[in-house]
């Protein structure tokens, strides 16, 4: 379905009929809902999961580039909420999702029930180690891989530049970069609509210049913040920093995985998520 969110209307996928809306953010920016697959679906019965397109991504209608910002897909959260009548409700973001989700749970803490940070940082700084976690990376040819297709994604400007490039990225997400399960992401992801223009923008800004650290203190809702522990990404260090600003957040780490936890350590993913929403 399409939801007004005031200037535009973003795409929204609807699944189970648990008692909680989740708002579910992906990645990128400029991925759409598909990359979650079918990999939260058993959550149905104690959510109800609304996997949301993002600003200039996926099937949600054109938005001005001035509002592809973290303060204000933050404020669409609300926005949503709002239009769908929610008056309880969760947010789960993964990676840029979750870089939303804790934008949302400092700009308006106490609004939502609980939300969950998946792959996620605090701050730009802990980006400074993705530079030397690629100079590491094994083997070279995917090394080389992945650097040429980070410096493509400043000049993304179709459907088939962000598939090319984010097929030649998966790798370096995933803790064993042969992993046969990129395949089966790949697979989840074959009818996505990706958002070059707001990929483009956010690889020559920053990727919206994260800096919510000072202000976790202010959070008043419980939090569960997901890492995986060979995350090349969004590290976690990072993610500790998150569980130690936030009041009685709590922090699970998956120990075989990369940046795509859901996908590598599935069942152990939707456990700790369960866990968390059934104890609200």
């Amino acid at each position: 379905m399409l939801v007004d969110v005031g200037d535009t209307r973003l795409f929204v996928s609807e699944r189970g009929s648990g008692a909680l809306p989740l708002f579910v953010l992906h990645g990128g920016p400029g991925l759409d809902h598909t990359m979650f697959g079918s990999y939260l679906d058993a959550l149905g019965d104690v959510c109800r999961l609304l996997l949301v397109d993002e600003r200039g991504s996926g099937r949600s209608e054109p938005s001005s580039p001035d509002t592809w910002t973290l303060a204000h897909q933050a404020a669409d959260v609300e926005a949503l909420a709002r239009a769908l009548e929610l008056d309880r409700y969760a947010v789960l973001g993964h990676s840029y999702g979750a870089f939303i989700a804790l934008q949302h749970a400092v700009d308006f803490p106490g609004r939502p029930a609980a939300t969950i940070v998946s792959s996620g940082i605090p701050d730009a700084r802990f980006l400074e180690q993705v530079e030397r976690n690629l100079a590491e990376f094994e083997p070279l040819e995917l090394r080389e891989q992945v650097q040429a297709s980070w410096a493509r994604e400043a000049h993304a400007h179709t459907q088939e530049d962000v598939a090319s490039l984010l097929a030649d990225q998966w790798p370096f997400h995933f803790a064993d970069p042969r992993d046969p399960r990129i395949a089966d992401l790949r697979a989840a992801m074959h009818d996505a609509v990706y958002g070059p223009d707001v990929l483009r923008a956010a690889a020559n800004g920053d990727y919206g210049h994260i800096a919510v650290e000072d202000r976790l203190a202010s959070v008043g809702h419980p939090l569960l913040v997901l890492a995986g522990r060979h995350d090349r990404t969004c590290s976690t260090p990072a993610a500790e920093a998150i569980a130690a600003g936030a009041p009685g957040a709590r922090l699970v780490v998956f120990e075989h995985s990369g940046h795509m936890a859901f996908v590598e350590e599935n069942e152990a993913y939707v456990a700790a998520v369960r866990r968390f929403l059934t104890s609200l």
